[in-house]
């Protein structure tokens, strides 16, 4: 099955050059292609592509500007003329970078890269793109100038500050405007567990639980957080772990 994907690029020639080079690629499906980053932002979330070959600098607003307005990741491979930006794109973790004019043989490396995570996905994932986000999801997170792709297993805890959500992974902890109860709606409640008004835990990452104040419990994340579950949320939260 071919890896569905889209150009995102301003350059017309830019765009047409790829198409060009990816035709000794079948395993690649370009499916459409987008000029700007709005125009990209509506096509991936009509044709939910696996992959998108994204340009950084662009009129407007730039590549990051773009995976900062999506809630689901997909596989990304930069391509670009500006050489600055390529330590920025490997810290946000993309899955590789190419420097215009495309090198045939680096792309075919990159695609190599791709195929080789995809098919281990696809392999473990019903691909079902419309449920709620699950566990080896990626999303994109972007504080100011700092950029990460996160896989959702990796975070450990969600915590409300005012219209903004503070996101705790390894040791960043950056914040994106979003509220607890749109991410709540958007997570799979068998990981994600709203522990009270203002902490969404991930209960994989759980290392300790103690009884805690009127009826409620106390529990330590493995990232060293001390959250409480509410005493109303402690009745669902002893169902769902059966005890």
């Amino acid at each position: 099955m071919p890896i569905k994907a889209i150009i995102i690029d301003d350059e017309r020639l830019a765009r047409n050059e790829l198409k060009k080079l990816l035709e000794q690629h079948p395993e690649i499906e370009i499916i459409d292609e987008a000029s700007n980053v709005d125009e990209g932002v509506e096509k991936i979330d009509l044709s939910h592509p696996e992959l998108i070959f994204l340009d950084i600098q662009m009129p407007g607003k730039t590549g990051f500007d773009l995976l900062a307005e999506l809630e689901r990741a997909p596989k990304v491979i930069f391509t670009t003329a500006y050489d600055e930006f390529a330590l920025k794109a490997f810290e946000v973790n993309a899955l590789d970078y190419l420097l215009k004019p495309i090198d045939p043989k680096r792309l075919a490396d990159a695609i190599q890269k791709l195929q080789a995570e995809i098919e281990l996905e696809r392999a473990s994932l019903s691909g079902n793109v419309r449920g709620p986000l699950s566990e080896s999801d990626q999303v994109f997170v972007k504080d100011g100038e700092k950029c990460w792709f996160v896989k959702l297993e990796e975070i450990r805890l969600f915590e409300s500050v005012g219209n903004y959500a503070k996101v705790y992974f390894s040791t960043n902890k950056p914040l994106i405007l979003k509220s607890l109860n749109a991410l709540e709606e958007r997570l799979d409640e068998h990981v994600f567990f709203r522990a009270n008004r203002k902490h969404i835990i991930n209960l994989h990452w759980i290392e300790k639980i103690e009884p805690y104040f009127n009826g409620g419990l106390l529990v330590e994340l493995k990232g060293g957080e001390k959250i409480e579950i509410s005493r109303r949320q402690t009745v669902k939260f002893k169902e769902m772990m059966s005890f």
